[in-house]
């Protein structure tokens, strides 16, 4: 009431001023003229206007950017309601009315609100907002099940990941007490409660109706008073991590190994061309290879080295049931003895100084299920013999620094071109395992005992350089006749060898014998330098012709162990080359075979 008496004692003016001047929001009024007849201290402070009073000044002198609005309220008699003005210090909302008299405008009064604050509040609130939706889009799109009960243990909120992982929905599960929840068995134990018991991270394996077990952590979020507020809980199947984890570590096992695999099935198209057959000695060791191929029995390949034996080895090997796994070739002689029994049948994690980390698996227990090559078998030191006879007999071996056997599903193939039995007499090698690889041995001829196959391989090569180099290459007559006599102690790999020697040093598209390598230029001067000093100058052609026949049986002799290899090479029947030998008066030769 006192405020009262002394608002009585004040003149209206002075009433009317302290009104205005008490008001948050600013007061103009100005006449018909644009003089200002009220100017409240809110105006002066949003307006910007530094003077005390302005009240008696016209209105364009303090703000000549706002003046056009009002005078065409003075002109129109139209408030402009909601009008959102920037200024210097502030951003306005302002109401302008005209004051209207006898039906005629003679003023104008504005009441303007200043809305920094509520923008910068609104502008808050959007970034909130924005927050909000970025924190809702990360928290359903974890991997994790994410679960968030409050202080009394009350399910807020769950992600859809929880929902997979689980089962469960999250319209049974939001509202529920945790207790509850435990005491109706849809979970066998609570996180949650032990954390909000312990006041600290907790982690445990956690049964969910449905006997899926899971791996569940709940941590603790704190207010400012070291409350509890919140327990986040982040549940992972724990069936899938054991997944992965075996994945990881068969793949982190195999992958090298496998990447050989590839590529040496890869490259069996490849080889199965070079591996050319056109000869009767050829095509019965073939015919026998895929005959065996459908059963695992123990395959010894015997030949030079160069005749194909690891082509033959991959061909049963894709005409066996195990086609579709692992082909593993072992270089036994291309390994050092120090680092042989690691390679071939791995070592444990810390085996030794220099380990892997996690240890590593042998060439044969990379090749399980599949075919494993044991190339030069002969070189293999005894102590590793005896592992692969365990291998074969028991189907186990152990690991380097390993106390538990491994088991393992090989088919072993062997390859060597070595006297085993030789070396066997000798103590080199394990008559044991001899008779367990050698349970079906195979003969590769060397080339030399099968010329047919010699054009075949040299044609087959020249049109693979042509197609591959856009060239057009081709061989002399004589060039043929000059491979057909080489005796090719390389075999196939040294036939390929001097083919890609000649079609690539020869200058024009014929490859004559000037291209030809000087072992072959000196077996021929030598084969001719043999059969001219066989006859004299004169000598009848019937006479020439006998002579030359002698002499090609003479050197087939000379390669060949007896009469029946002789007669295969030289496609002649047992009988014929005997009347030869007789008629040729080359007996001599036939009691050495004999």
């Amino acid at each position: 009431m006192r405020d009262s008496s002394e608002l009585q004692h004040l003149e209206p003016c002075s009433f009317c001023k302290l009104i205005t001047n008490s008001s948050h929001n600013g007061i103009l009024i100005i006449d018909e003229t644009g003089k200002i007849l009220v100017y409240n201290e809110a105006a002066r402070r949003m307006l910007g206007d530094e003077k005390n009073s302005a009240v008696g000044r016209y209105f364009w002198e303090i703000r000549p950017d706002t003046w056009p609005d009002l005078r065409e309220i003075l002109e129109t008699g139209h408030p402009q309601l909601g009008k959102k003005i920037i200024l210097p210090k502030a951003t306005i909302i302002a109401n302008r009315s005209p004051i209207v008299v006898n039906s005629r405008v003679v003023g104008v009064v504005s009441i303007f609100q200043d809305i920094s604050e509520y923008e910068s509040i609104i502008s808050g609130l959007e970034g909130y907002k924005k927050l909000h939706r970025e924190l809702e889009a990360i928290f359903e799109s974890s991997f994790d099940g994410l679960y968030i009960a409050d202080s009394k243990a009350n399910t807020i909120r769950i992600n859809r990941a929880y929902e997979r992982i689980t089962g469960l929905r999250r319209e049974d599960l939001i509202g529920r007490n945790m207790r509850d929840l435990v005491v109706e068995g849809v979970f066998d134990h609570s996180v949650t409660l032990d954390v909000l018991e312990k006041r600290d991270q907790v982690t445990i394996m956690q049964k969910i109706k449905g006997d899926k077990l899971t791996l569940v952590t709940g941590t603790p979020i704190f207010d400012e008073d070291n409350n509890i507020a919140l327990v986040v809980t982040n549940v992972r199947d724990i069936t899938l991590l054991n997944q992965l984890k075996a994945q990881l570590e068969e793949t982190r096992r195999l992958s090298s190994r496998y990447y050989q695999s590839l590529l040496e099935k890869e490259k069996f198209q490849h080889d199965l061309q070079d591996m050319l057959v056109k000869s009767n000695s050829m095509a019965q060791t073939v015919q026998k290879a895929i005959k065996v191929a459908s059963v695992d029995s123990s395959v010894l390949l015997y030949g030079e080295s160069g005749v194909g034996k690891t082509m033959l080895a991959r061909l049963i090997h894709l005409a066996s049931p195990r086609k579709e796994r692992p082909f593993i070739k072992i270089n036994c002689g291309a390994i050092p003895d120090s680092l042989i029994e690691s390679e071939l049948f791995g070592y444990s994690k810390g085996a030794f100084t220099g380990a892997a980390i996690d240890g590593k698996a042998g060439l044969i227990e990379v090749g399980h299920t599949g075919t494993v090559l044991l190339d030069e078998v002969g070189e293999l030191t005894l102590p590793m013999q005896v592992k692969l006879l365990q291998v074969i007999e028991e189907k186990t071996f152990t690991r380097i620094g390993c106390t538990r056997p491994t088991s393992v599903d090989v088919r072993i193939i062997a390859a060597t071109n070595r006297n085993l039995k030789q070396l066997v007499e000798n103590g080199h090698f394990r008559e044991d395992l001899y008779y367990r690889l050698n349970v079906i041995p195979i003969s590769i001829p060397p080339l030399r005992d099968r010329r047919e196959d010699i054009v075949a391989l040299a044609f087959n090569c020249l049109e693979k350089y042509n197609l591959s180099n856009g060239a057009s290459k081709r061989l002399d007559s004589l060039v043929l006749d000059r491979l057909l006599e080489y005796h090719y102690p390389g075999n196939v790999r040294e036939l390929i060898n001097i083919m890609e020697r000649m079609m690539i040093m020869s200058d024009g598209n014929t490859i004559s014998s000037c291209d030809l390598p000087i072992e072959l230029k000196e077996t021929s001067r030598a084969h001719v330098s043999s059969f001219l000093s066989s006859f004299q100058e004169g000598t009848p052609l019937r006479t020439s012709l006998e002579l030359f026949e002698k002499a090609v049986i003479e050197e087939e002799l000379k390669r060949h162990d007896s009469l029946s290899e002789v007669a295969r090479v030289l496609d002649i029947h047992p009988t014929t080359l005997w009347r030869k030998i007789t008629r040729l008066n080359i007996a001599r030769h036939v009691a050495e075979k004999q």
